[in-house]
C-alpha cells in the first residue's frame, strides 16, 4: 500500500512539472535567428487573411495537435469563433491534446471543448478511411515538425494526403518553421525498410518545412497508384533556412527543450538498442547511459511518468552514462550535422555486444537501412560511415531544392 501511494505521488508530482514546463516554455522561449533578427516569423496559421477566404462554404476538417496554435489559441477554436465549418478532427501519435507518449494506443474520441469527433491517426488506423473523409471538402494540415525522418508527423501527412486525392477532397498546410531545418544530413532510407516512421527515401534529417514537404511527397509522385492530392500551403513569413527556431510549445510529450529537438536526430537511433535516452527522466532525448555502460560520470535512474513515459526503457534501473544538454546548446548555436559519435562510442563501451540492438529491425528502419548497423559492429570510424551515405545525400540535395519556399543555408 505504502508503495503504491509513493508512486501515485510520484505520478502526481510528474504531471505538475510537466504542466509548469509547458506554461514556462510558452512564455520564455525566444526566436534564433541568423538573418534579420528583428523580424518576427509570421507562421502560415497567423496568415488567417490569406486562407479564410478558401474556407467559406467548405466543410472542414482539421488535423492537427497542441501545436496548433495562433498565438495561444487553438486553431479549431479560433475558426470556430470566425464562423468556418468545422467538421471533424483527425489525431496523429501523442493525441489531439498532445498528452499521449510515443507508441501509445491513440482512440477515438470527443472534443471536449467543441464536441467534435477526434478520429485517431494511429495505431491501426494511420490513413483516413473513405468513411471518415465523408462530408469533408477540405482538410488543414497543421502541426509543429522537427525535421526527421523519423517524426511520424510527416508519416500521418502522406496518410491524410492520399486519402484525401482518393477521396477528391482539398489539402491546405499550414506551414511552420522547422527547429532542425538549417541543415541536411544521414543515410537517405532505402525502399527495403520503409514503414511508419520512414516511408520515402529522404535522409534522417531532411532540413524542409511541413509544407515543403508536402509538396516534395505531391512532386515525386509518392502517393499510392501516383494519385493526384489537390494541395495548397500557406507560406510563412520572415522565415528562411538558416534560422535557429526555438518553439513555442513542445511538440510532442518527451522533446520538452531546444536541446532535445537538436539532439533529438542523433539520439533517436538508440531506441532500437538498450541503451536509455532519458526517457522517465527529467531531461528525455539530452543523455544516454545504461546500467552496464561504463563511461561518463552521469547517473540517472528512469521512472515511469503519466502521459509522458509510462514503462520507459530500463525502468528503476540506475544508469550510468553521457549529460547531453550542454552538447545541445552548442548544437543550437553551431551544429550542422547527424551525429553518430554517441553511438558508436556507447557500442565500444557495451560489455555484451550480442545484446546491444535488442530491436536490429526497428534500429535498420530508423536508419533507413543495414548497413549503418553493420559498420558500427565491424567498428567503422565516424569519417568512413559518414562517407558513405554521401552520394544519395547529394541527390536528395538536388531534389529537395526544387520544393523550397525560403531561402536556403547553402
Amino acid at each position: 500500500m505504502r508503495k503504491l501511494t509513493l508512486l501515485l505521488l510520484f505520478t502526481i508530482l510528474s504531471i505538475v512539472l510537466w504542466a509548469q514546463h509547458l506554461e514556462q516554455q510558452a512564455q520564455q522561449l525566444p526566436l534564433y535567428t541568423s538573418q534579420n533578427p528583428d523580424k518576427q516569423i509570421i507562421t502560415g496559421a497567423e496568415r488567417t487573411e490569406i486562407y479564410l477566404p478558401l474556407l467559406e462554404g467548405k466543410r472542414v476538417a482539421i488535423c492537427g495537435n497542441q501545436s496548433s496554435l495562433i498565438g495561444k489559441t487553438h486553431l479549431v477554436d479560433s475558426l470556430i469563433s470566425r464562423k468556418v465549418n468545422v467538421v471533424k478532427i483527425f489525431s496523429p501519435e501523442h493525441g489531439f491534446r498532445g498528452n499521449a507518449e510515443a507508441g501509445a494506443h491513440i482512440s477515438s474520441s470527443t472534443d471536449s471543448k467543441t464536441g467534435l469527433p477526434i478520429i485517431s491517426l494511429y495505431g491501426k488506423n494511420k490513413k483516413p478511411t473513405a468513411e471518415q473523409m465523408k462530408g469533408i471538402d477540405l482538410i488543414i494540415f497543421d502541426i509543429q515538425d522537427v525535421g526527421c525522418r523519423f517524426y511520424t508527423y510527416i508519416s500521418t501527412l502522406h496518410y491524410v494526403m492520399e486519402a484525401a486525392a482518393e477521396n477528391n477532397v482539398d489539402v491546405l498546410i499550414l506551414d511552420r518553421p522547422n527547429p532542425n531545418g538549417y541543415f541536411v544530413d544521414g543515410p537517405v532510407l532505402e525502399e527495403k525498410y520503409k514503414s511508419f516512421v520512414g516511408m520515402h527515401p529522404i535522409p534522417v534529417v531532411h532540413g524542409m518545412t511541413i509544407g515543403e514537404y508536402g509538396m516534395m511527397i505531391a512532386g515525386e509522385k509518392w502517393l499510392k497508384d501516383s494519385v493526384v492530392c489537390q494541395l495548397q500551403v500557406i507560406s510563412m513569413e520572415n522565415y528562411d533556412h538558416t534560422m535557429r527556431y526555438s518553439l513555442p510549445i513542445a511538440p510532442s510529450p518527451n522533446l520538452q527543450t531546444d536541446e532535445a529537438i537538436a539532439l533529438y536526430p542523433s539520439l533517436c537511433l538508440f531506441e532500437g538498442t538498450d541503451i536509455s535516452i532519458g526517457r522517465g527522466t527529467e531531461i528525455p532525448f539530452m543523455c544516454f547511459g545504461h546500467p552496464k555502460l561504463e563511461i561518463g560520470e552521469f547517473y540517472f535512474t528512469p521512472q515511469p511518468i503519466a502521459g509522458v513515459s509510462e514503462n520507459p526503457p530500463q525502468k528503476g534501473e540506475k544508469c550510468r552514462g553521457r549529460d547531453l544538454t550542454e552538447k545541445g546548446i552548442e548544437i543550437i548555436k553551431n551544429g550542422n550535422q547527424f551525429d553518430i559519435q554517441y553511438l558508436i562510442e556507447a557500442y565500444k563501451a557495451f560489455p555484451e555486444k550480442d545484446k546491444f540492438f535488442t530491436n536490429a529491425n526497428f534500429f535498420d528502419k530508423l536508419a533507413g537501412n543495414s548497413t549503418l548497423r553493420w559498420q558500427i559492429i565491424y567498428g567503422r570510424d565516424e569519417a568512413t560511415i559518414r562517407n558513405s551515405w554521401q552520394e544519395k545525400l547529394q541527390q536528395f540535395k538536388k531534389t529537395r531544392k526544387k520544393y523550397l519556399l525560403y531561402n536556403d543555408f547553402e
